[in-house]
């Protein structure tokens, strides 16, 4: 399980690592269901990338995978290509979105966007990091 206390450890963690690469981010946690359990959205982060970083998050969850690995097997003719329509358009795939494991089991996910995938992805490993 991800408590709240847990959520914001990760969030901490990824701002942290935000603002050490000077980019403002969206920064989501989702609970096991997949379900946002806390979000923030740093200082002058794109308004369009807080529906980003919650859908980010609930794709490593939905698929226990980080969306930047989801997204090379999502390419044309990759074996997950089309997956980005399914789940009611909330899948994303593009880097950003990393699970979160406890016990070696997935039990819920962080989502980053604001940035470059690059830059997602190693915030959103900041904060996985500190889980």
């Amino acid at each position: 399980m991800v408590t709240l206390q847990d959520a914001r450890r990760v969030i901490d963690a990824a701002e942290k690592k935000a603002q050490e690469i000077g980019q403002p981010m969206n920064i989501a946690v989702a609970d096991a269901g997949g379900n946002l359990l806390a979000h923030i959205r740093m200082d002058e982060a794109w308004i369009g990338s807080i529906d980003i970083s919650m859908k980010k998050a609930f794709t490593a969850r939905a698929f226990n995978i980080t969306t930047k690995d989801l997204a090379t097997q999502a390419q044309c003719g990759g074996q997950f290509f089309g997956i980005h329509a399914s789940n009611d358009g909330r899948v994303m795939i593009f880097a950003g979105g990393v699970p979160l494991q406890r016990d070696g089991k997935v039990v819920g996910a962080v989502g980053v966007s604001g940035g470059s995938g690059e830059q997602d992805h190693a915030v959103a490993m900041a904060g996985a990091q500190a889980f």
